[in-house]
């Protein structure tokens, strides 16, 4: 009360004293905190890798880790970018398919039409 009516602040002699341990006090409670937090984390952490190892599931980071991995070794010793896999029955076909192709196709057709093709 003594300064908001002009006299001086009184002053409680164990002030440092006491703000010194409510500092401390408040970050013991933060390491317990950050300490509760980290074990719960760590609990959790154990149940997601039961369950990844129950059903062969692999973290993101291993898979993407692997990616890289694969692409690293096609690229080795390339200076350019790794190549684009070609799905199979697209891009080069051997000529023997299609002869096979057009062989079933003359089947199909009417006589006069099967010798026209066949010369």
């Amino acid at each position: 009360m003594g300064k908001m009516l002009g006299g001086e602040e009184e002053k409680d002699p164990d002030a440092a004293k006491k703000e010194e341990e409510r500092q401390e006090a408040l970050r013991q409670q933060e390491e317990e905190r950050k300490a509760k937090y980290a074990k719960m984390e760590a609990e959790r952490e154990n149940v997601r890798q039961g369950i990844r190892d129950k059903y062969g599931i692999k973290k993101k980071e291993e898979r993407e880790a692997e990616a890289q991995a694969a692409l690293e070794a096609n690229a080795e010793g390339s200076l350019t970018r790794p190549k684009k896999a070609i799905p199979p029955g697209c891009g080069d076909e051997d000529e023997e398919e299609e002869e096979s192709i057009l062989d079933t196709v003359i089947k199909y057709l009417p006589g006069p039409l099967q010798d026209m093709f066949k010369k």
